[in-house]
């Protein structure tokens, strides 16, 4: 018994010593001096011109004012880099990852908590800007697709599904008002609209907004998938999926790749509809002349899913003090600020411009959102997200389906 005692209290020693090697946010002196000369390794979603510019941006400034070196990693699929930091580990390289920061959030945060994959708890809410987070009125900051957070990721920007559609193009009167009225609408106007090929994230999510429109009794969407009841939950979605699907674009036998390539088929002129997760998306596309000036947004007044989108630090990163200061300059008002801009990205703020001192509330009240973007007040009420495993599954069951499309 006493050697069984012994043992449990040298594991304890060795677990706290494990975490006492972390930086302490609370002692941010001690870890700007250790971040200097850091390099991190930020994997990121790598699709997007606008964000690629930000985030070259971001690691100018952090390099200039803190000396730490951000190299963009640029990810098609989030899980890559999840896989990655699983592979580390099962190879016992527990403190040389090389993954330092990872832009994360819903299933693949979800499998990095659960496998102990991530920096110890508590480091979001230390950091120095934290103070500005908006986490009391924007429930998303602190549960992430139903899983708490508990300070293992740090807020970065907020999200919400919306529409869009070209107005020169397409009536105002005749737009789809929910799932139902969006089916209607392909029926009178087959071949144009289409949503990425899941797994894609925004494909995936129009498989959550869909579902979480039709579901009988939508906080079964709240807990974990019960294979037992899957078919049954799932089954007005299914129904649905398979009368839009021969009426999408190239008759449901091809998908966009991704939302860029959707954004793409507007420009042309080949769909009538999309839709993205951030609300300032198209007036960005239009002030980058990516989209033309007539298009505009709508919501669906019953509501539209939303989220927030995070940064998070592997267990084993190498450089964990230059992550954290690389955390805390993406949620200083400046970087927040830039990043809501439309013309440089238009991703909305996770702060609360009402604790900002007078220069920063400047920086957001001189910001010009757009004319494409909605006011707070229409975006319409939010759906929360399904748990994270409602995702895979979605994704799973669909490519069984439709799955041969490419």
């Amino acid at each position: 018994m006493k050697r069984l005692l012994l043992a449990a209290a040298a594991l304890a020693a060795m677990t706290f010593q494990v975490f006492a090697q972390d930086p302490d946010p609370a002692k941010w002196d001690d870890v700007l001096k250790e971040a200097r000369g850091e390099t991190v390794y930020f994997n990121a979603w790598g699709g997007a011109e606008n964000i690629n510019a930000y985030l070259e941006w971001a690691g100018s400034e952090v390099e200039k004012r803190y000396g730490v070196k951000l190299v963009h990693v640029k990810l098609d699929d989030t899980a890559n880099a999840v896989a990655k930091v699983v592979a580390e580990k099962a190879a016992g390289r527990n403190d040389t990852g090389t993954v330092d920061l990872i832009w994360i959030n819903g299933e693949n945060f979800s499998s990095m908590k659960r496998q102990d994959l991530l920096m110890s708890p508590g480091w979001a809410e230390k950091l120095p800007n934290w103070k500005y987070v908006d986490a009391d009125d924007k429930p998303t900051i602190r549960t992430d697709f139903t899983i708490p957070v508990e300070g293992l990721e740090s807020p970065w920007g907020m999200a919400k599904l919306v529409f869009f559609y070209d107005s020169a193009r397409t009536d105002d009167a005749s737009l789809p008002k929910s799932a139902k009225e969006l089916l209607e609408w392909a029926r009178k106007n087959p071949g144009r609209f289409s949503y990425p090929q899941p797994p894609d994230f925004i494909g995936s999510s129009f498989l959550k907004q869909i579902l979480s429109e039709l579901v009988t009794d939508r906080a079964v969407l709240q807990k974990p998938v019960d294979e037992a009841s899957f078919d049954e939950v799932t089954k007005p979605l299914f129904a649905y999926l398979d009368e839009l699907n021969p009426l999408l674009w190239r008759g449901g036998k091809a998908f966009p790749r991704n939302y860029p390539a959707m954004k793409q088929l507007l420009a042309d002129g080949e769909v009538d509809i999309i839709f993205a997760f951030n609300p300032s998306e198209a007036s960005g596309a239009i002030a980058n002349g990516e989209l033309p000036g007539t298009v505009r947004s709508f919501t669906f007044p019953a509501g539209t899913l939303a989220n927030t989108h995070f940064v998070a630090i592997p267990y084993n990163a190498a450089a964990k003090a230059g992550a954290l200061v690389l955390a805390d300059f993406l949620i200083s008002p400046e970087a927040q600020a830039r990043k809501q801009d439309p013309k440089i990205w238009g991703d909305p703020t996770v702060l609360a411009v009402s604790k900002l001192d007078a220069e920063d509330k400047a920086r957001f009240d001189a910001l010009d959102l757009g004319v494409a973007t909605l006011k707070p007040d229409e975006l319409g009420p939010a759906i929360d997200e399904p748990h994270p495993s409602w995702m895979e599954r979605l994704e799973l069951e669909w490519k069984k389906r439709y799955g041969a499309a490419n």
